[in-house]
Order: C-alpha cells, then sequence, then structure tokens
C-alpha cells in the first residue's frame, strides 16, 4: 500500500502503518506539553520495534558555537526513557568536545544511525566520545533525524539497528520526528538567537571570508575585490566574530555550514 513499488518483502500492511500513524497525530495534536508530544512518540517508536525508546529533541542554533549554550528545558526535551546520568555527563563533554555525529545528522537529508555515522566518520581519538559515552549508559545505537536543519529528534536503542531498521520503519520514524517538531515548534517560545545573525554580516565581509576560504592569501583577497589589505584584516577579524569564530578556517567552516557561502 505505502510502499508498493519498494517490493513485497518491504511493503507494510494497512494496519502495521496506518492505525499507528493516525492514533500518533492525534495525540501528538492533543499534546500540552513537549512531554507528552515525546511520549507519544515513544509509543510509536515501541510499535515500529520494541526495543526502541526516544532521546528527545533539541532545537538546533544557527551558529556552532551556540550549541554550547543550549538548555535543557528551551531548547532540549528529554523523554524519560532516557538512562538517568547520561545528559550530564553528555552536556559537561559538549562544552569542551563537539559531537561529530550531531554535526553530520544536522546537513543529512536522511536520518542516520548511530553505526551507520560511525562507519561513514570513522572517529578516532577524542571524536569518539559521544559513542563511548552511550555505550556506558547502555546505548547501544541510536537513529538522528534531522527536521528542517531546526530540530533534531532522536531515538536510542539497546541493540544494533542496522539489520532490522527496515526503509519503510525508517520512514515511518523520519514522519513521526518531523511531526513531533512542528507540534513542540507550536508549544514553546521563539529562539531570538535565530534573529539577526545574518543581517549583521555584510557582503564585503562575506566576499572576503569566501576567497580567503578558496586558499587566497590577505593579498590576494585585496586585489581581487579592489581593497587595501588593512580593510580586508578588518572585514575577516569582523565576520570571525560575528560567527563566534576563533580563526579564518573556523568561520569559513561556519559560514558553509549556515549555508552563507558555497
Amino acid at each position: 500500500m505505502v510502499v508498493e513499488a519498494m517490493g513485497s518483502q518491504l511493503k507494510p500492511t494497512t494496519f502495521q502503518v496506518t492505525q499507528p500513524l493516525t492514533e500518533f497525530t492525534d495525540n501528538v495534536a492533543k499534546g500540552t506539553t513537549p512531554g507528552e508530544v515525546l511520549d507519544a512518540l515513544d509509543v510509536l517508536a515501541k510499535k515500529c520495534l520494541p526495543f526502541l525508546s526516544v532521546i528527545g529533541a533539541a532545537r538546533t542554533p544557527i551558529r556552532t558555537s551556540d550549541w554550547r549554550s543550549i538548555r535543557l528545558g528551551r531548547d532540549v526535551f528529554l523523554h524519560s526513557s532516557l538512562p538517568q546520568g547520561w545528559w550530564d555527563e553528555y552536556v559537561a563533554m559538549a562544552k569542551r568536545e563537539q559531537d561529530p555525529g550531531v554535526m553530520m545528522a544536522k546537513y543529512c537529508l536522511m536520518a542516520c544511525s548511530w553505526t551507520e555515522t560511525m562507519q561513514m566518520l570513522d572517529p578516532i581519538g577524542i571524536d569518539r566520545w559521544p559513542y563511548d559515552l552511550a555505550l556506558k549508559y547502555g546505548i547501544r545505537d541510536a537513529l538522528t533525524c534531522s527536521v528542517g536543519r531546526r530540530w533534531l529528534v532522536s531515538y536510542w536503542s539497546s541493540k544494533v539497528l542496522n539489520n532490522v531498521l527496515t526503509q519503510p520503519k525508517r520512514i515511518i520514524l523520519f514522519a513521526a520526528a518531523s511531526f513531533a517538531a512542528l507540534r513542540l515548534e507550536q508549544l514553546i517560545a521563539r529562539d531570538p538567537r535565530r534573529i539577526g545573525n545574518r543581517a549583521r554580516i555584510t557582503a564585503r565581509e562575506l566576499s572576503a571570508l569566501r576567497l580567503a576560504s578558496m586558499g587566497r592569501r590577505t593579498d590576494e583577497i585585496a586585489k581581487s575585490l579592489g581593497l587595501g589589505e588593512e580593510t580586508v584584516r578588518s572585514h575577516l577579524k569582523k565576520v570571525q566574530v560575528k560567527l563566534g569564530a576563533r580563526n579564518r578556517v573556523q568561520a569559513a567552516a561556519e559560514a558553509v555550514r549556515q549555508q552563507l557561502i558555497p
């Protein structure tokens, strides 16, 4: 019915898909708190896979540097099934080190499990900290869904998901995460940090940063733009501050993440 073109082995029945999704959307629409929305999402997750639960949802900031300022109850909403203690340790580490899996999930068009992310990134050293911490608390795998690059909604599992997370179930879980994120957006206050950051960056600052991201030296950028070298340095310094970056390299990377430069 739903994915008939994908072959009979992937084709869910009307009862398997329609009824749980209808109940889920009704429950989410009736939810008046983030907790009620996540509870409804958790019920649906367990109907897809009995050992799957909800981690929670996070409203992503525009700037990568703002990840260190996210707060529980304002930007992040956790489900009660999450192992106690994990979040506190995660936040403590995230203040010092970035989570490469989160950055990848935010810009992916598809929902990736942590196992798949590990295989793609092949993290070493400090980049393994999110996965090692999760294992410490019995979180063997997870599925993270990026909704409009504004929300991350995640499920966790005590088992590896690769061999049991079929494509139809992945689609259902992503659709449910998207609906839950839309409802959360309605329930919580607007984030003033998402307004005004881009408008303060001038066209000349972005032009200088774009050329710097291509490996151009200060004198080359100045010649290309018809500006003095000190003016170019000033533009680059200002755009670094506005993007919350420590240097030109980080500023260029952050501008790409925010789709300010190609």
